[in-house]
């Protein structure tokens, strides 16, 4: 027996797919216990047409299978071969072809969802690479601020005054950054409570004895407030105010305190 052109012949396709009549299935199961060949060849159809399902998620369309037969009885249609042995042949050719466009569309399938994922794995990349300059470009920011603040405190002009906690709040601690001569003011909060809701913290100069607004301190950018210029103070201090600011200190709601020195 020629076990190579037997495997070729289609009939094991025609086998896997279930195409075979009774007696091509019984003598199938015949020759795979005689040859091991022939046992492999099944065997390897059988993965494909596993692949197949794994990878569309359906089973092998069984109207495929009448489509080709017909194709192919249409192309055999005249011939001198007895009818018996032309309808087996174009059975065995319509299963091979049908295992082989199986194999194809699995193969097809599993690179798509491999180019699906490679896909998804770019965008993702681009999309952290994106955060990640957009996360560079507010570091090099702030550090272009900060480096602007330290040259600020550092002016001629600018001298530091301490504000420290009052009686009750001796914990509390900020410290004023005030330009005499550009007459801008600079707040480190260093050591204040966390505002309860509806309250923020408002800074004030004491000029000639009467207080005047430095402006309300909210999240700063940066380790420097820059708050409302000022002329001629001698002394700073932060209260607790409604959100917003007010007009006038509250004056049970001090925390800090400190004056400017001569």
């Amino acid at each position: 027996m020629d076990i190579k052109a037997y495997i070729e012949s289609g009939v094991i396709e025609s086998y896997v797919l279930g195409m075979a009549d009774a007696e091509e299935v019984a003598e199938l199961q015949r020759l795979r216990l005689e040859y091991p060949a022939i046992a492999a060849a099944i065997k390897e159809r059988e993965q494909w047409l596993r692949e197949f399902s794994e990878a569309t998620g359906r089973p092998a369309p069984g109207a495929l299978k009448d489509q080709l037969l017909q194709s192919l009885n249409k192309e055999f249609a005249v011939t001198s071969q007895p009818v018996h042995f032309i309808n087996r042949r174009l059975k065995f050719i319509a299963a091979a072809l049908l295992l082989a466009l199986f194999a194809s569309t699995a193969g097809n399938v599993y690179l798509y969802k491999k180019y699906t994922k490679a896909t998804g794995d770019f965008i993702s990349l681009q999309k952290d690479q994106i955060q990640v300059l957009a996360e560079n470009q507010a570091y090099q920011a702030r550090l272009i601020t900060f480096d602007h603040e330290l040259k600020v405190l550092s002016e001629p002009g600018v001298i530091k005054i301490p504000l420290t906690g009052v009686t009750g709040k001796e914990g509390s601690l900020a410290t004023v950054y005030w330009d005499t001569e550009s007459k801008d003011v600079y707040l480190m909060v260093n050591n204040l409570p966390p505002t309860p809701s509806g309250k923020q913290y408002q800074l004030w100069a004491l000029i000639d004895g009467k207080p005047v607004d430095a402006g309300i301190i909210s999240n700063c950018a940066s380790f420097l407030c820059h708050q409302k210029q000022v002329t001629g103070a001698q002394t700073f201090a932060i209260t607790l105010e409604k959100t917003g600011g007010s007009p006038t200190p509250t004056l049970d709601q001090m925390f800090v305190i400190g004056n400017v020195k001569s």
